[in-house]
């Protein structure tokens, strides 16, 4: 196990930057999820850690030790690729020691490591099995079995889990987290999928056009997310975004949306900083929104939860689920509810919205106030 530093990390391609000044420092067992959309630099992130690409600027620390110089070979990391990248011609039990036979480790060493990671993946009745008559599940597990089987520092993950269908990616979801519960190992994972960086990571970098726009935990990229960036990429459906601004009236705070002088949403008790006439982004997510004033009131503290009047104009079934899209003054809200609920489309409602989880965004800045 080990801890991983990475100061001022800096990468380009020809003249494109690709990593503009990363730095992230993570404890002794930790799981860093690396989350962002396409391009956004977390495979080549990755790949730097590795030792497969060269950093142009900053450290790589891996136990106090800089790596930046060092061959893959010589960083003690093991990685898990997306492609599995498996050796054709050699059966499953061939293609899991194969790394500990280039190092030389003993007969006896290999065989208990063998045995140990084979049953812990259950995976021994495929041991003579070569990789072409495997199903991508079993793949993925075997290339986890090789990883697993040197015992390395640190784990690297590359979308280990993209070619696999939905169902399967659920249970070797389930699989991955158990592995790092049961070895403890520092893990580095990359994904652009927001369900597994919720569900495996201790820490989440959200990457965003080769820089790091929020690294927290996953509660706080939930509930107190930096950025719009990153409240509209985590979540799904993903945070409303009702444009608005602040009127301060004596001891009374508003928040007045667009197009609308009379209804406001009375922001006093949400614990922020705003001044007279800011113009700012109200962000509530779909299931902070209620349909009747007690499920509010059970929710909500001190009763902190504001009555709003809307107009359905859609909606979506997706089983046990039903998400609502609402007009508020000419900007859409959604709302995810239980799909046993009637809802009319297009007769005026009120809504309940749960103010101790709204997040306040600067309209010019995009940051949380």
């Amino acid at each position: 196990m080990a801890t991983l530093k990475i100061k001022n990390l800096e990468k380009k391609f020809n003249q494109t930057e690709v990593l503009k000044g990363i730095n992230l420092e993570i404890n002794d067992g930790d799981f860093l999820v690396l989350l962002g959309p396409s391009g956004c630099g977390k495979s080549t992130l990755l790949n730097t850690i590795a030792g497969l690409e060269n950093s142009d600027n900053g450290e790589i620390i891996i136990d106090s030790q800089k790596v930046n110089d060092m061959e893959p070979s010589e960083r003690d990391i093991a990685f898990v690729f997306q492609s599995y990248a498996l050796y054709p011609a050699m059966n499953v039990e061939e293609n899991i020691v194969f790394g500990l036979k280039q190092r030389k480790i003993s007969k006896d060493k290999i065989n208990e490591s063998l045995n140990r990671i084979v049953e812990l993946l259950k995976i021994t009745e495929l041991l003579k099995r070569k990789p072409a008559q495997l199903s991508g599940g079993q793949r993925q597990r075997v290339a986890m079995g090789r990883a697993l089987v040197r015992d390395p520092k640190i784990f690297l993950f590359d979308e280990p889990l993209s070619n696999l269908d939905a169902k399967l990616r659920i249970e070797m979801r389930r699989e991955i987290k158990k592995l790092h519960k049961n070895f403890k190992t520092t893990m580095v994972y990359v994904t652009h999928d927001q369900t597994e960086a919720m569900s495996l990571g201790t820490k989440i970098a959200i990457m965003n056009n080769g820089k790091i726009e929020q690294f927290d935990t996953p509660n706080n990229i939930y509930n107190k997310p930096n950025s719009i960036f990153v409240a509209d990429f985590v979540g799904s459906p993903s945070m409303n975004f009702i444009s608005g601004y602040i009127k301060k009236d004596e001891n009374v705070i508003s928040f007045f949306p667009d197009n609308e002088k009379q209804k406001s949403i009375n922001l006093n008790l949400i614990k922020t900083k705003v001044n007279n006439s800011d113009e700012i982004l109200l962000g509530i997510r779909p299931e902070h929104i209620f349909l009747k004033k007690e499920h509010a009131v059970r929710v909500t503290k001190d009763h902190n939860f504001a009555e709003i009047e809307v107009n359905p104009e859609l909606h979506e079934y997706i089983g046990h689920e039903q998400i609502v899209t609402f007009n508020y003054y000419g900007q859409e809200i959604l709302g995810k509810f239980s799909s046993s609920i009637n809802i009319e489309i297009d007769k005026k409602m009120t809504l309940f919205v749960d103010l101790n989880s709204v997040s306040l965004f600067d309209k010019e800045t995009k940051r949380r106030i």
